[in-house]
């Protein structure tokens, strides 16, 4: 499974500093790839709408989350805007930046 997530806006946004991360399952440990399918398969991410929260008209400063994942069978991509209510797919945008993180 590799899964790219790619955060836009907020306050401070510097478009250069913010490349897409790339995680994918078959460069991590045995546990993390499980933790990773595990948060997938939690916020029914393959069954997600396109987008999800769209800020208020004049909204400024969200961040907006761009996840796409690819597995051998489904390829997927949803964009979310802050406030994301779905604690499960927070988790999983939490998770993809922890793993990017400890690739560096």
């Amino acid at each position: 499974m590799r899964v790219e997530l790619k955060v836009e806006g907020g306050l401070a946004y510097l478009p250069g500093l913010k490349k897409p991360i790339t995680v994918d399952s078959d460069k991590l440990s045995k546990s993390d790839a499980a933790a990773l399918k595990k948060l997938v398969d939690a916020a029914e991410f393959f069954d997600l709408p396109a987008t999800i929260n769209k800020p208020a008209s004049g909204a400024a400063d969200y961040q907006r989350y761009t996840i796409t994942i690819e597995t051998g069978k489904r390829n997927h991509t949803v964009q979310a805007v802050d406030p994301v209510d779905s604690s499960a797919l927070l988790d999983l945008i939490d998770f993809v930046r922890d793993m990017a993180h400890k690739q560096k």
